[in-house]
């Protein structure tokens, strides 16, 4: 795992653009902090930079910027490729007499370029990874970024600069970069609490899309148009149209096909462990690898002295059954609060998925003990664990059969007050364990989900945090022309599982985790995410996914093999913290600072008025505000940030490359 950066201009560069590219790569030391290296080439006007975190031959021989055997493609690389040694293998077998320099896996890599190609070779690569490459027989600078969307890559232009980094920090680190605010990206993070691809916060960047490779040419003056080299759309389309006959072979299928996926990402030179939430994902990736584990495996989940928030317990009785080296750590509020002035920083975009907290904690206590940590990230798009899954299906279903005026009428009272008090008052009579649910906060978004019209409706409410950019925003702004597939699916589940895996994981979970373990410098692997388990994944029948109308049946399936049933069957929880009690407690005069009205309308993104009404209905118990609350506190802590580097404001719908 590292960080990449560099650029391409059409100027001369000088040896002041060496130092310019190290503060590029110095602005994500974090991401490497073992070593460092530049590689320029003033007459062709090339700049690639890279911080190298140490995982697979931890010598020098590993050292990045790396040229190829051939001397045609010079790389900067950061991730990891999993069958590096099968590729290595086949290398060999073809290339009687290559001589290595040593075991790394980006040797190989280019080692892959120089025998097929840079098509040829990503297409045979099973890994997480974000790249750069400069071809010096064509001088094309070639980008890339895996499958899934493990690893990010940033890129835009500045000045006469093309830019390429791991972060944004990267990029805004080049003295040419202008900061001006997309206000089209920024509705579209108000409306889901990030920005997605390919759009970026900054006009003029853009974010790489998964499984996808981009040209540069003529020194930076042509970008070509993204190229896919993994259809994620036809895989998912072909597979949910002709699925596999549900038989009890597919479990047994399933679970060799993940205990390979998880002994191919133990490969280490490195102390290596697993986060352990106790929930069937996590569990199910710890006990295939305590399956193939000499020793015992090392495993980390944070705990809540607040129970209905709390799942360590659960983490604790399955590391017991397993005979895991079990590490476990109760974070109080004061420890969770210490964090939320860094999350700007940290995540270096507007980002307002509140379960960032608990993921950068339980990386920072990880990283104490090991240098890389698998985890269970891909399993509930993959598998239909998300409530949301059958919630929509039944709203959809059920609302298609009333009439479109009868809809919005129920709609309308939904969420009127008298609705509004029958449920708080419920609610207060269910136990505490059961009140994280946010019954009455959901209240709003099926009222909203009864007046859609169409399937892809019903998604955006399923996953929108509820904001109205049009309400809150100041100015005008476009909707993205950017969205879910067409809805041609033969189940409603399988175009909101396919939409998540597009947009949600990538954008929201993949993002999370790696900013949360990057920080700290913290490798983070999910098995899921090998895309041989993403194609068969999509290959499954939906009643192996979703049986009875709960989630998950086959990895469920295959983890009571490893673990007893009754340590993980209960409700799905999330990674969920307080965040509602915290803002109108010790939270709140932060937030107070954020929201003062002068100060919002000095900023000129948000409306202050709407600002502050929300506030105070928040205050006044309100439900349904929290998340769009944390989503414009999210964004004025991210532009205060900005506005400490003495960034001049300025809002713009300029130009997108």
């Amino acid at each position: 795992m590292c960080g990449i950066a560099g650029f391409l201009t059409s100027r001369n560069l000088t040896a002041k653009d060496e130092v310019i590219l190290r503060a590029m790569t110095d602005a994500i030391a974090n991401r490497g902090p073992d070593d460092s290296g530049v590689w320029v080439d003033r007459s062709k006007r090339v700049a690639l930079g890279h911080r190298r975190l140490a995982i697979v031959d931890l010598s020098p021989a590993g050292h990045q910027p790396m040229a190829s055997a051939s001397e045609r493609y010079v790389l900067v690389y950061n991730g990891e490729i999993y069958n590096h040694i099968d590729l290595r293998n086949e290398l060999e077998a073809a290339r009687i007499g290559q001589a290595w320099r040593g075991n790394s896996d980006t040797e190989v890599l280019l080692a892959a370029f120089d025998r097929w190609g840079l098509p040829g070779a990503l297409t045979r690569v099973n890994g997480m990874f974000a790249l750069a490459v400069w071809d010096r027989v064509t001088q094309t600078l070639t980008l890339a970024r895996d499958r899934m969307g493990e690893k990010p890559l940033f890129y835009g232009r500045a000045g006469e600069a093309f830019l390429f980094g791991s972060e944004l920090k990267a990029l805004t680190s080049h003295p040419d970069f202008e900061r001006s605010v997309s206000k089209d990206a920024l509705a579209l993070y108000l409306r889901y609490n990030y920005v997605p691809s390919p759009h970026c916060i900054w006009n003029g960047v853009r974010k790489l899309l998964p499984g996808h490779y981009i040209e540069i040419r003529d020194q930076g003056r042509v970008i070509g148009e993204p190229v896919s080299f993994w259809d994620f759309q036809q895989i998912a389309s072909k597979g949910a149209s002709r699925p596999l006959e549900d038989t009890p072979e597919l479990v047994d299928d399933l679970e060799t096909l993940l205990m390979d996926a998880v002994g191919r990402q133990m490969g280490a030179d490195v102390p290596l462990g697993a986060f352990l939430s106790g929930g069937i994902d996590s569990s199910l990736i710890v006990s295939l690898m305590q399956a193939q584990s000499h020793k015992q495996v090392q495993t980390f989940t944070i705990g809540f002295n607040e129970l209905e928030y709390n799942e360590a317990e659960h983490a604790k009785a399955v590391a017991n059954h397993l005979g895991t080296r079990h590490t476990e750590l109760y974070v109080s509020a004061a420890d969770a609060l210490a964090v939320v002035p860094g999350l700007a920083t940290i995540w270096d975009e507007p980002f307002s998925d509140s379960s960032q907290i608990p993921t950068y904690l339980v990386s920072a206590m990880t990283r104490q003990h090991v240098t890389v940590s698998l985890s269970g990230d891909g399993g509930d798009e993959l598998f239909g664990g998300y409530n949301r899954y059958n919630a929509g299906m039944r709203l959809w279903r059920g609302g298609q059969r009333v009439p479109r005026g009868l809809r919005r009428a129920v709609a309308a009272a939904a969420v009127n007050s008298g609705g509004l008090a029958a449920v708080n008052a419920a609610v207060r009579l269910l136990p505490g364990r059961i009140r994280p649910l946010g019954l009455a906060d959901r209240l709003h978004k099926v009222g909203d989900l009864l007046s859609e019209d169409t399937v892809e409706g019903v998604y955006r409410r399923l996953t929108s945090s509820g904001t109205d950019p049009d309400n809150i925003l100041q100015g005008g702004w476009q909707e993205s022309a950017d969205g879910p597939a067409p809805s041609n699916w033969p189940d409603v589940r399988q175009f909101m599982m396919y939409t998540d895996a597009r947009t949600y994981l990538p954008d929201d979970v993949l993002v999370k985790v790696d900013r949360a373990s990057m920080a700290v410098s913290l490798e983070a692997r999910a098995p899921f995410l090998d895309h041989r388990v993403v194609e068969y994944a999509w290959r499954l029948p939906m009643s192996a996914k979703i049986r009875g109308g709960v989630g998950k049946y086959i990895l469920r399936e295959v983890l009571a093999r490893h673990v007893p049933r009754n340590l993980t069957d209960r409700p799905k929880m999330g990674f969920a913290i307080p965040v509602g009690q915290w803002l109108r407690g010790p939270l709140r005069s932060w937030a107070q600072d954020l929201l003062e009205e002068d100060r919002v309308a000095r900023d000129g993104f948000f409306r202050p008025a709407a600002v502050s009404e929300l506030w105070r209905d928040y205050l006044g118990g309100k439900p349904g505000l929290q998340a769009r609350l944390w989503s414009i506190l999210m964004f004025q802590a991210w532009w205060v940030e900005h506005q400490r580097g003495h960034v001049r404001a300025n809002v713009s719908e300029g130009p997108r490359t």
